[in-house]
């Protein structure tokens, strides 16, 4: 499924006849649920219209639910929920009358656009009632006709006062003689009530009040018991609760990550995300979607230096150099986009070179003194030239890649051989496409060709190491926050320059934004002073070379299925991420981060299932007062009866 709108999915939640539901991805990498009108449904009026007062009668009602974004009008109708308010996705899909399926369903359960789709259900039409309408709770259907009163029946605009009922007329009493005479009954009023002959209005036989008993000594005895209650059972309570004080808390899952390095630098990721940005962070997702992808690029050259006019060599012995940098995969197959002068450098570049490392062996044998090298390489650049072993032969050139942590000086396995493609100039944008000889690697992905603005914030990716010794040092990646600050030419090619770099290896490497994308290759910066890493080519030109190449960015199932697993890593849907890293760690074995974050969700899933039980000591303790409590009361009411 291609991402709808601003939004990238992730994940089907589940699929109905009439559309799916899904887990997306905002641009500010908000998670949301997005419900995708499709199939035959799509194209049919009543559906949309049905779909369309849903989602706005949802929104509406009292107790329903807000979407964030929507498109009613494209060619698949589309609403989005925020992920923080529930599945508003699967719920819209419930108004509709529809119920969600496993997404493997898809096949047998949504109808295609070549087929035919029942009509949505139609208006209800509530039966007359006299007065104004209940209210019914819950999100009202859209296409729902609440109850209304009927035409002939007048509703006032006011309230009804109310009326008072018509007291009843005592008749008067009588006299009562000593020798009782029968009077002659006097006839009462029309609309008078009847008197009851055996009433009388005065009372003749009153009760004799009996005096209170003393309840003292059993509201005490009640008080007591229940202050016992309460004192034993906080007791209780405390108890229970002292024993996990002292317990060792489970670790976060934010620091669950082995921080000590294995014996084997293999093992060890080139740059772990959650110790250079903030936990469960925008930047920290966007460094772990990225780094796998860095390559550390280290290229050899061979030749002879000789003089320019007599093709002499001024050196018994050829002269090795060599340049470190650093690159990114673009796809799976093993393709590489790298610094174009850190594997094929010019003419020019490469006899500077090899002349500095011939002057550093003069230094060594004591025939050049050390304030003389810089010197020494301006008098012989002119007059001098780097060839092959024959002076008709080029200087003879060897590259190789390393993931993770690197070694410098490494021919073997874990370096994996490479093969230059194509080369842009210094002018043209200073890039190279090199092949490496193995295949199942994780590719990052190209972003968006007009590239970051002044004051965009970005993050710098690439190779760098501590170590002071050349030969053999250690490499890792490394990543920096960076702001875009201007822009200027090199040569043809437009660059932005950013505020800071990581180090001298790290041209080749990416600026990537918080979604992962590349939007600029890291260059020197020629205006800077000492052509400081500070230059972004823009994606425009590796782009350009790709296609010159016959290479193509891509990301392969392996790629998106990481980034599926990462998804679920940040969401907390840790069983998700287990079985998602699992398999992109089996398929691109240098994905490193995928096993570590893989481990961190089994880690944090355990801890969810080995969480201790609430003690159900203080509920047994409270039942057991609690009963012996109504024993006691009722044993004080049967004493009192038998009294």
């Amino acid at each position: 499924m291609q991402p709808v709108g601003p939004y990238r999915f992730t994940e089907a939640l589940g699929v109905c006849q009439v559309g799916t539901a899904w887990w997306a991805i905002d641009g500010q990498d908000r998670l949301v649920t997005v419900a995708v009108l499709d199939g035959a449904a799509a194209t049919d009026q009543p559906w949309r219209e049905a779909f369309t007062n849903a989602a706005n009668a949802m929104a509406h009602s009292p107790d329903g639910q807000r979407y964030v974004n929507a498109d009613f009008a494209a060619a698949k109708p589309w609403v989005a929920y925020p992920s923080e308010e529930g599945m508003g996705a699967q719920r819209l899909f419930r108004t509709l009358g529809m119920e969600l399926h496993p997404a493997e369903a898809e096949a047998d359960v949504l109808i295609p656009a070549t087929g035919t789709v029942a009509n949505p259900p139609q208006p209800v039409s509530g039966a007359p009632v006299s007065g104004t309408p209940t209210p019914t709770s819950g999100a009202p259907l859209p296409w729902a006709m609440h109850a209304a009163v009927p035409a002939h029946q007048q509703v006032p605009q006011q309230p009804v006062p109310h009326r008072q009922a018509p007291q009843p007329v005592v008749p008067q009493q009588q006299p009562v003689e000593a020798a009782p005479i029968s009077p002659a009954r006097p006839v009462p009023p029309a609309d008078a009530p009847l008197a009851d002959p055996f009433a009388d209005p005065v009372r003749r036989i009153q009760p004799v009040s009996q005096p209170a008993r003393r309840r003292v000594p059993t509201v005490a005895l009640v008080a007591v018991l229940a202050v016992l209650v309460i004192a034993v059972g906080t007791g209780a309570l405390l108890w229970a609760n002292s024993g996990d004080e002292d317990s060792p808390s489970g670790p976060d899952p934010a620091t669950s990550f082995a921080t000590a390095a294995p014996a084997a630098s293999a093992a060890v990721p080139g740059l772990r995300p959650w110790t250079q940005a903030a936990p469960y962070s925008a930047e920290e997702r966007a460094l772990a979607i990225a780094a796998p992808s860095l390559v550390f690029v280290e290229a050899s050259f061979t030749g002879m230096l000789r003089d320019a006019k007599s093709n002499a060599p001024i050196s018994p012995t050829p002269v090795t150099f060599k340049r470190r940098c650093s690159g990114f995969v673009v796809n799976a197959d093993g393709m590489v986009v790298t610094n174009g002068q850190c594997v094929r450098p010019t003419d020019d570049s490469a006899r500077e070179r090899a002349l500095y490392t011939l002057g550093r062996i003069l230094v060594d044998q004591k025939r050049l003194t050390a304030a003389g090298l810089d010197g020494y390489v301006r008098t012989k650049l002119a007059t001098t030239r780097f060839t092959g072993t024959d002076p008709a032969s080029p200087f003879t050139s060897q590259v190789s890649g390393q993931f993770n942590v690197a070694r410098g000086d490494l021919a073997a396995s874990p370096a994996v051989p490479g093969q230059v493609v194509r080369v842009l100039e210094p002018d043209a944008g200073n890039l190279a496409v090199v092949k490496l000889s193995q295949a199942k690697l994780p590719a990052v992905e190209l972003g968006p060709a007009e590239g970051p603005g002044p004051g965009s914030v970005l993050l710098l990716l690439g190779y760098q190491t501590t170590d002071t010794a050349f030969r053999g040092a250690r490499f890792t990646v490394e990543s920096k926050v960076v702001q875009v600050t201007g822009t200027g030419d090199q040569g043809s090619v437009a660059v932005q320059r950013v505020n800071d770099d990581i180090g001298i290896y790290s041209h080749g490497g990416i600026a990537v934004d918080t979604a992962g994308r590349v939007v600029g290759v890291v260059d020197s910066d020629r205006a800077a002073d000492g052509g400081a890493n500070r230059a972004l080519v823009p994606v425009s030109a590796a782009t350009s070379l790709l296609g010159e190449a016959g290479v193509s960015n891509s990301l392969s199932d392996a790629d998106r299925l990481y980034r599926t697993g990462l998804d679920a890593w940040f969401t907390g849907r840790s069983g998700t991420a287990v079985s998602h890293l699992a398999a992109v760690a089996e398929a691109e074995p240098t994905n490193l981060l995928a096993q570590a974050y893989r481990q961190s969700a089994a880690d944090r899933e355990k801890l969810a299932a080995d969480e201790p039980n609430p003690s159900a000591l203080p509920a047994v303790i409270f039942a057991a007062l609690g009963g012996a409590l109504v024993v006691g009361l009722l044993a004080l009411l049967l004493r009192r009866r038998q009294r």
